[in-house]
């Protein structure tokens, strides 16, 4: 049975916290869709499911502490069943039931409710339809009527996805309350009974967004939600200037108190907490695995050319910038170059079939990340551009995936933004090893027995002397040096 287990943010990591799930059981899951969020303490990871079925038990609830590989929740493969079985497909779902797919929950709400009216009269007094508590809850609070909600999980429950498909569709609002008049008070009475004050539906939130807009002094209600179905996350905070938040006063008090921000701006991370981790790491790497360190100084004079000539006809938001080549090239040197692509446990080298790129990030507020870029000896320089914004903007903004996550079977650092010429980094074990790029400068150099100015770049290698020698890591720097001579091969 598929799993979700507390991801894994590089070596240091031992444990994580469960902010918030973000389905319940019974809901309908499909590959990719976010299912959590996990504070690792250097940032918020959201989860992804990498398996299509129902959410089956939730096993580690909200806030709860784990260590990494803890199974999350379980999930449940959807039977298909045969024509015979599923029988006659209802109207408006010819062909689709009989196929045995779970109908979109969007697809299938939408136009039940479009149709809806003209059954609404027929609908039996004792409701028929199946749902949880909580998503009766979520159903009470958007004032949508359960009973004209057509469920898309296993025997017709209805789920989450179909509640926000209803407020999306303009589902008919529940029969149990009536909004309170402008001027009526509470209790009164208009004429034609009582009237019930309704209070306002809270936004939807992950329950970090939640305790980051309390410290921040964020009103919710004013955000846009970027998550399933308008949910708001963490980001969405994080682009709102911090407002007010009123707190209703006691009882019987005309005045508000406001709450006083307690967080740091934007949200930033415990940094000493994040110190810690980074320290523990560096420390053990650098007392346990006997590094080499080998650097060369690569000519990209044709590397730079060529991508001067394909960024002239790419719009500017779609650029290459010269660390994707190079990240290119490091996972295609690695891939022929195996001996540096894996782990050392165990006292012995583990060779890893598939090259998964980490990428050190560095933080703004102080600190690194070292998030993945997965299969990345298989990526373009395009692709590799795409994959290289995606990390960096989503680690430097605390908002991982858990796609990111995937342990890393050789590293890169790439500090040429600041301006320096060569750097040597620490092993992250149990990778074997981790290479260093400085910023592509114009260097006088020797070119055909004359001086010339070109774009070079230092490229270092620090390496695990158990699994490899000198010999074999100045073979992996030749190779990035050839492969940059032929970038339209990348």
């Amino acid at each position: 049975m598929p799993e979700f287990r507390m991801p894994s943010l590089g070596a240091d990591m031992t444990e994580g916290t469960l902010l918030h799930w973000l389905v319940h059981p019974g809901d309908t899951v499909h590959t990719g869709d976010v299912v959590a969020e996990v504070d690792t303490t250097k940032a918020a990871i959201e989860v992804e499911c990498f398996d299509d079925g129902v959410v089956g038990d939730i096993l580690v609830p909200e806030g709860r502490k784990v260590p990494v590989g803890t199974v999350l929740a379980t999930i449940e493969r959807v039977e298909q069943p045969t024509t015979e079985a599923a029988g006659p497909a209802p109207h408006g779902d010819t062909g689709q039931r009989a196929r045995g797919s779970v109908p979109a929950s969007t697809t299938a709400a939408g136009r039940e409710l479009r149709e809806g009216g003209a059954r609404e009269a027929e609908k039996p007094a004792v409701p028929d339809f199946r749902a949880t508590p909580l998503i009766r809850k979520l159903a009470a609070e958007a004032g949508i009527d359960l009973a004209a909600v057509r469920g898309s999980g296993p025997a017709g429950r209805i789920v989450r996805a179909d509640i926000e498909a209803a407020v999306s569709a303009g589902a008919p609002v529940a029969p149990t309350e009536r909004t309170e008049v402008a001027g009526v008070a509470s209790g009164s009475t208009d004429g034609q009974g009582p009237v019930r004050a309704v209070r306002a539906p809270s936004p939807r939130a992950s329950g970090y967004a939640r305790r980051l807009a309390a410290a921040l002094g964020t009103d919710l209600v004013s955000l846009s939600g970027s998550g399933p179905g308008g949910a708001i996350r963490a980001r969405d905070v994080h682009t709102m200037p911090a407002t007010p938040v009123p707190v209703p006063a006691a009882t019987g008090s005309a005045s508000g108190v406001v709450a006083e921000p307690t967080g740091p701006a934007g949200g930033g991370r415990d940094q000493a907490a994040i110190r810690r981790q980074i320290a523990a790491a560096m420390t053990r790497s650098k007392r346990t695995v006997p590094h080499y360190y080998l650097s060369d100084v690569i000519d990209v004079d044709i590397a730079v050319r060529w991508l001067r000539e394909v960024n002239r006809s790419t719009p500017v938001s779609e650029r290459i910038v010269p660390s994707a080549l190079l990240l290119c090239a490091t996972a295609r040197a690695a891939a022929r170059v195996g001996d540096l692509n894996g782990h050392w446990i165990d006292d012995e080298f583990r060779p890893s079939p598939r090259v998964h790129l980490g990428v050190v990030v560095s933080l703004r507020r102080g600190g690194i990340l070292v998030p993945t870029v997965p299969d990345a000896d298989e990526l373009s320089p395009a692709r590799m551009m795409t994959a290289l914004r995606g990390v960096v903007g989503r680690a430097r903004t605390a908002r991982l995936r858990s796609s990111d996550t995937v342990e890393a079977s050789i590293s890169v650092t790439n500090i040429g933004e600041a301006g320096v010429r060569a750097i040597f980094g620490v092993i992250p074990a149990p990778q074997v090893a981790i290479v260093g790029f400085g910023t592509v400068t114009d260097r006088p150099c020797a070119v055909g027995g004359a001086v010339a100015v070109r774009p070079q770049v230092t490229i270092t290698l620090s390496a695990d002397h158990r699994a490899s020698d000198g010999a074999l890591g100045a073979r992996f720097l030749t190779t990035v040096r050839d492969l940059l001579q032929h970038p339209e091969e990348l």
